[in-house]
């Protein structure tokens, strides 16, 4: 294995990548189809489902920054993704196949399950991706790489469900999709860890678990773009929560859905070169609230819709999957810059990298659980329930799907371009604003 260098090359970059696609797989159906499966299928209520993915978020308060902490004392993050990944495949299979009767216990089960091992796989692979590359702008690329094949497994799990379906429909496209994921995983997992460049040697971290977790939040830099990431994440999250609801009974196109998502993350993988080439222009933090401002006048555009709009719905599914790459590609590129910014301070920014990664997974499955705990039962409060027709519920569903991500995104534009220069360190003007 190469070590990370000057000369990390092409297919280093894309041996790092691959393991992306596979852990985006992962994640889509459980934010996108289980609040339809265990709501439509297995007859929970949508309070049910977005109480549970809640909960087992406040689970993942207390491990998502720990297994960062771990992460940090030891050796290699290879080892660490090396032993999540079977978890994860058997973990899929129950979670996507639930036996006939399974409850709100079996849901709460499988997706801790399934949380533990993306959060233990995912939070080493990004911190070694942090920690490989040597500069700024490899670190977009190897950011990018990973990134790009994140959104096709994205695409795959979009697509294969209706592909599967058969005469069992959406219940039986998500489970025979389950059994899809385990020769994707061994692929593309077995790519990653047997070819990916080894980051350099790194000082092991010795800090005591608060300690060392709460060194990563006193860095101002980082506190202020986690809390961006947050508000801005969320903002994501709800149309993933509730965009199925949406095309079903407001655009009365549920046929259409699957070919509307793959539109939407095909879009958003197209788009990264775009976003390298506009960060590399305006600088990252300015092509990222370039992405905001195109997110929001798209679901403004959304909210306006009503049924056999189809079109136009189309439209706006490339068009923000173009903002989304932004999402995608510049926050975590963003992060890894102020890792090696507090390394060159002499602050061991790389050997905290697990700690901050830890954060960072956290926020990310946090947006994606209150987005679902939150938009889920409000919907239910203002009167929506799956298959709706009533004026009334319908705009609710379009408020919820469309207006309240774009409140969240405005906060998030505000807060970006107040804290502009402690969030992008080689900014001329520095670091204190």
């Amino acid at each position: 294995m190469s070590a990370a260098g000057p000369g990390l090359g092409r297919a280093g970059i894309l041996a790092y990548g691959a393991l992306g696609l596979p852990l985006a797989f992962a994640a889509l159906p459980i934010y996108v189809h289980v609040p339809r499966l265990y709501a439509e299928t297995l007859g929970l209520s949508l309070a049910t489902v977005g109480l549970v993915l809640l909960l087992v978020r406040i689970f993942d308060a207390v491990t998502d920054p720990l297994i960062g902490w771990v992460s940090d004392r030891l050796a290699g993050r290879r080892a660490l993704v090396a032993v999540a990944l079977p978890v994860l495949g058997v973990g899929m299979v129950g979670l996507l196949s639930p036996p006939q009767g399974a409850g709100a216990l079996w849901l709460a089960v499988l997706v801790s399950l399934v949380s533990l091992a993306y959060s233990m796989a995912t939070i080493a692979y990004n911190a070694w991706g942090a920690e490989v590359a040597p500069n700024s702008e490899l670190r977009t690329r190897v950011v990018a790489s990973r990134e790009a094949f994140a959104l096709f497994g994205v695409i795959l799990a979009a697509a294969l469900p209706g592909l599967l379906a058969g005469d069992g429909g959406d219940a039986q496209g998500l489970a025979r999709m389950a059994w899809v994921f385990v020769p994707l995983l061994l692929l593309f997992a077995g790519w990653t860890l047997f070819a990916a460049p080894a980051a350099p040697a790194r000082p092991h971290a010795r800090q005591a678990l608060l300690r060392g977790l709460g060194a990563a939040l006193a860095c101002r830099p980082f506190a202020r773009l986690l809390t961006i990431f947050a508000a801005n994440g969320i903002a994501a999250a709800i149309p993933s929560a509730t965009v199925l609801f949406f095309v079903a009974d407001v655009l009365q196109a549920p046929q259409l859905a699957g070919l509307f998502l793959v539109l939407y993350f095909l879009s958003a993988a197209a788009s990264l070169p775009l976003w390298a080439a506009v960060s590399r222009r305006i600088g990252k933090l300015r092509a990222w609230l370039l992405g905001m401002v195109l997110a929001i006048a798209v679901f403004v555009w959304a909210a306006l819709l009503g049924a056999g709009e189809t079109g136009a719905y189309a439209a706006i599914c490339i068009l923000s999957g173009v903002a989304l790459g932004a999402d995608l590609a510049l926050p975590p590129s963003l992060l890894a810059d102020l890792l090696a910014d507090e390394a060159t301070r002499g602050n061991s920014g790389e050997a905290r990298a697990g700690a901050w990664f830890g954060w960072w997974n956290f926020v990310t499955k946090a947006n994606l659980a209150l987005a679902a705990g939150l938009a889920l039962p409000l919907l239910g409060w203002l009167g929506y329930a799956p298959g709706a027709r009533s004026a009334e519920a319908l705009s609710a569903l379009a408020i919820v799907y469309a207006l309240v991500p774009v409140l969240l995104k405005l906060g998030a534009i505000t807060l970006l371009w107040r804290w502009r220069d402690a969030i992008e360190p080689h900014s001329p003007v520095g670091e204190n604003s």
